[in-house]
């Protein structure tokens, strides 16, 4: 296969000449690169074009790829040069600009030559294709015995990591019950904790912030080489007083002795990296290691995943270029404060450092005083502040605390959003420890720049993995007041992290600001984000959407790990909102990456991206707050179909919309108990539901698999809700398209029945339109005498409108039977009578106006 690889590298580099007639660099690199991503794609590496390096003398260098594995560690480099180039002469003068020395090839059109271990280990002809099977089969080959022994330590950490947390968690239960000096200095934390992070933390979430602090003591000191970070740090200091009133003397190394060659395999492998670089992708990638292994869930839930360095550096720059055109002064400048809201591992406060190398007076003004960052859990807390005081050191040549960084839930920390401020306006009165300070300091800061990759994850989509955001209640009631109050779709999703970080920054960020922040897509076209986009394009006064696409769920021929920047199935796009205090109206302007392009390609080109530079479109939105995909404006002026005001009021007669009622399909959350091709089978589906059910409403134990549980399911068994098994529950629905499956319409079983009891309780039929309710596939409508199922279409909801509602009262409102009587100039003949309808005007018309459940 390797030697089919340089054939198909020969190949597409002869026809890269033939089509371009170039012997240039920036062309046959590209057939190089393929090879080395095919190639390394069967060893797990990862080739990150124009990867960059801090050298030892301090400055920034980039390398044309960077083979990197799993925990970030560099594989292999490669440098590409000209045909025209003397390439021994260009490799020297690479060397003396700090060049990695250990497995790096260098290559031209004419020759490759391959250094390891500081030395030339191999030099291969570029047309002698056993010559550069041989050189590249040793590139691949090389692996550091360091990074060797400590990929298979990581596989032990996994193996082992499950009894140690067992038990640190039995020796904290222990110690809490006999210690009460134990049991105070924890509540005292826990207090802290409540305070800074939320209200809603529990015993059990300082025990884990607790066992995160001693499983990674070590890492970082070993790293960074730093070991009196935890000593130091105001956060890790309270820990660490914790964790010393745990153990008597010698336990904790008894406890963790098998997480030793872990350990040291992280000191030898942290000793061999050149750069200081290096180091912090290195600790990135052990802290998503490390997470993923510890607490899968929370890795989930907190969006636990690395922002590639090409994305953070186009958003600084873009963000510092914006600055300068609406406000007259870079993101260096005095008077200019940035805050990164969710700064997990410190990527972005670290690029801002290096982005701000060139002037060191202003750089230790910006990093003292007008820098600001926030993180919510203990490990990337750890990480970020030790990432970002190593930076500054290794910039400066100094030492010195970051004091900006906050241990706070920036969601519920809502002190600073004025008169949208909720309960803690004046919660941090009574602590006065450094935290607190600091977060209290950065509330009274007038922030200009507010820039960042909030956690992405969305909803939980199984009560059982018990892994839901919890809720926000100040931010998520501005929605309410804002994005859901000027939508027409359906609105649950609209609280994401997404948009309650979009929401929460929007009410922080100075009258003169910017947001920068790399989200999903979602926003720019989904129906669920009308509302938003209605409310950004009135808040703010220019917005920039460089959209970078990859969204496999809307086109299947995508593949996630191909084609997404991110390596995952939403796709991606990164948005600057503007506000310029006094000015008028909204500019949009959107630039979208090609739809095939894969990630790679995508990452290659934002590392030279200019924002100045892109030509972009300029989007004038419609009525209805559509950026793309506007159609025809028309639309607007037919009649609604439904009206969610219509269908509150409960008057059939007045209001202005075709049907006065509708609703969604049902939801069952467990089709896989309910819902069955046979009636028998279903019946004993029922009868083991019904047994099961009852045993969990009798023990008041709700979180078993054997169930699929939700949370309205978890709510009627421990408010004791019984089911009553009957026979005429069961039902026929519309399953698919077509597609007829029997139901047990249960009170207690079904999730979300809709307006099942409405429109058609004990089995009644009542004829319906059923529409497609959603953006992901094209407008669908199907007529049907029989419940419909929520996703009958797709994922995407389908909605139905009934003829009837309750018993038989006709669902056409009197204003719709008016206006088609009054188009059609319709008179009914003397035997018609009062009230007759035009013959064919059932169907006429088409909405506009989406229906909310």
């Amino acid at each position: 296969m390797s030697r089919q690889f340089i054939h198909e590298y020969r190949a597409e580099l002869d026809r890269m000449r033939a089509i371009s007639g170039s012997r240039r660099e920036s062309v046959l690199r590209d057939a190089f690169k393929m090879l080395l991503q095919r190639w390394g794609r069967g060893q797990d590496l990862l080739l990150v074009p124009e990867h960059s390096l801090i050298t030892d003398k301090g400055s920034r260098i980039y390398v044309d790829g960077a083979l990197l594995n799993s925990l970030r560690i560099p594989f292999g480099y490669w440098e590409a040069k000209d045909a025209d180039d003397r390439l021994d002469h260009e490799i020297a003068n690479k060397f003396r600009k700090g060049y990695p020395k250990d497995n790096i090839v260098f290559s031209d059109d004419v020759t490759a030559v391959l250094f390891q271990r500081g030395h030339e280990a191999d030099r291969a002809p570029m047309d002698d294709v056993d010559a550069l099977l041989r050189l590249l089969t040793r590139f691949f080959a090389y692996e550091r015995p360091e990074v060797s022994d400590f990929r298979k330590a990581v596989r032990q950490f996994a193996a082992d990591l499950p009894a140690i947390l067992e038990a640190l968690r039995n020796r904290i239960a222990q110690k809490r019950a006999a210690s009460r000096d134990f049991k105070r200095a924890e509540e005292a934390f826990l207090a802290h904790a409540r305070n800074a992070i939320n209200p809603q933390v529990k015993e059990e979430d300082v025990q884990e912030m607790l066992i995160q602090h001693i499983l990674t003591e070590d890492i970082f000191a070993k790293v960074f080489d730093n070991p009196d970070f935890h000593r130091q740090n105001n956060v890790a200091a309270a820990l660490y007083a914790l964790a010393d009133k745990l153990f008597s003397y010698g336990e904790k190394q008894v406890l963790l002795k098998s997480l030793g060659p872990y350990y040291s395999g992280i000191a030898r492998t942290a000793a061999v990296l050149e750069s200081h670089s290096e180091k912090q992708d290195f600790l990135k990638g052990l802290y998503e290691n490390f997470y993923k292994v510890y607490n899968p869930q929370a890795a989930d839930r907190l969006g636990v995943v690395y922002t590639p360095g090409e994305i953070v550096r186009f958003m600084i720059r873009s963000a510092d270029w914006l600055c300068e055109q609406h406000f007259g002064k870079n993101l260096i400048d005095r008077k200019v404060e940035i805050l990164d809201p969710a700064t997990g591992t410190g990527t972005y406060i670290v690029e801002l450092l290096e982005h701000f190398r060139g002037d060191h007076e202003k750089l230790r003004h910006k990093y003292k005083e007008e820098l600001h960052a926030n993180e919510v859990a203990i490990l990337p807390y750890y990480v970020a502040n030790l990432n970002i005081e190593a930076s500054y050191a290794a910039i400066t040549g100094q030492f010195a605390e970051y004091p900006n960084l906050c241990f706070v839930d920036t969601l519920d920390n809502v002190a600073a959003l004025g008169i949208y401020a909720g309960h803690q306006h004046d919660m941090f009165g009574g602590i006065a420890d450094e935290n607190m300070a600091r977060v209290k300091r950065q509330n009274d800061r007038k922030i200009s720049v507010i820039i960042g990759n909030p956690p992405y994850n969305a909803n939980q989509q199984n009560e059982n993995d018990n892994n839901k955001n919890r809720k926000y209640e100040q931010i998520d009631e501005r929605i309410k007041q804002t994005y859901i109050k000027a939508s027409t779709a359906q609105k649950t999703k609209l609280y994401d992290m997404y948009a309650r970080f979009y929401r929460w920054a929007s009410d922080r960020v100075n009258n003169n600001g910017i947001i920068a922040f790399v989200t999903n897509r979602s926003f720019i076209e989904s129906r669920t984000f009308d509302g938003f986009r209605k409310m950004v394009a009135q808040d703010f006064n220019e917005i920039w959407v460089v959209d970078l696409g990859g969204d496999v769920r809307a086109n299947p021929k995508l593949s996630g790990t191909k084609h997404n920047v991110f390596g995952i199935q939403t796709g991606v796009a990164i948005c600057f909102l503007i506000r310029k205090n006094g000015v008028e109206g909204c500019t949009i302007r959107y630039v979208r990456r090609p739809e095939d392009e894969t990630s790679e390609d995508k990452l290659s080109w934002l590392s030279g991206a200019e924002l100045r530079q892109l030509k972009t479109t300029t989007i004038k939105p419609t009525p209805s707050s559509a950026w793309l995909n506007q159609g025809d404006d028309q639309f607007c002026d037919f009649l609604p179909i439904a009206n969610k005001d219509v269908r509150a009021s409960g008057v059939v007669g007045q209001k202005e919309a075709i049907f006065a009622d509708y609703s969604l399909g049902t939801s069952t959350n467990r089709d896989d108990w309910v819902v069955d091709h046979e009636k028998g089978m279903l019946v004993k589906k029922i009868i083991a539901l019904s047994r099961l059910y009852r045993k969990a409403r009798k023990s008041r134990k709700v979180d078993g698999s054997e169930i699929k549980w939700s949370s309205s399911l978890k709510a009627k068994a421990l408010a004791g809700r019984k089911e009553s098994f009957r026979r005429r529950n069961f039902t026929e629905m519309l399953y698919r398209p077509y597609s007829k499956r029997w139901l047990y319409d249960s009170d207690v079983f079904i999730d979300r029945r809709g307006g099942t009891v409405r429109f058609f309780d004990n089995g009644r039929r009542n004829l319906s339109l059923v529409l497609l309710y959603g953006d992901r596939q094209p407008f669908s409508v199907l007529g049907s005498s029989i419940l419909p199922n929520l996703n009958v279409y797709s994922a995407d909801p389908a909605l139905y409108l009934p003829m009837w509602s309750g018993e038989r009262v006709d669902n056409i409102t009197d204003w719709a039977v008016a206006q088609f009587v009054a188009h059609y100039a319709y008179n009914p003949s003397p035997l018609e009578g009062e009230g007759g309808a035009p013959s064919g005007a059932e169907g006429v018309g088409s909405g506009a106006l989406a229906p909310q459940q």
